[in-house]
């Protein structure tokens, strides 16, 4: 969850998959400053600029039967990638373990 301001300019946390807020109470704090490394680089893409390949499967979450896809290498090399997929109708993302 990150923090932003809801529609009236209040501050609440949002939740980046699902959207949902929550009122924040009281004052947020840093507590503790994270050092990273060119190494620790995340990127999270907000938007659809970046274009991925569509297949056929069906969303857990609407039923949609349409989904991008990409695969991850999240296990040892021997064992097979994980297979990722987001909606293209709810954007809702669930993974594969491949087999």
């Amino acid at each position: 969850m990150f923090p932003t301001t809801d529609d009236s300019g209040k501050k609440v946390l949002k939740c980046r998959s699902c959207g949902k807020t929550k009122p924040i109470k009281g004052d947020l704090k840093v507590s503790q400053n994270v050092e990273k490394t060119p190494r620790d680089k995340i990127v999270v893409i907000e938007d659809d600029s970046m274009p991925m390949p569509i297949t056929a499967a069906s969303c857990p979450k609407c039923g949609h039967n349409k989904a991008y896809y990409w695969t991850v290498q999240t296990r040892r090399g021997d064992e097979s990638a994980t297979e990722f997929y987001r909606c293209v109708k709810c954007k809702h993302t669930w993974r594969n373990y491949g087999g």
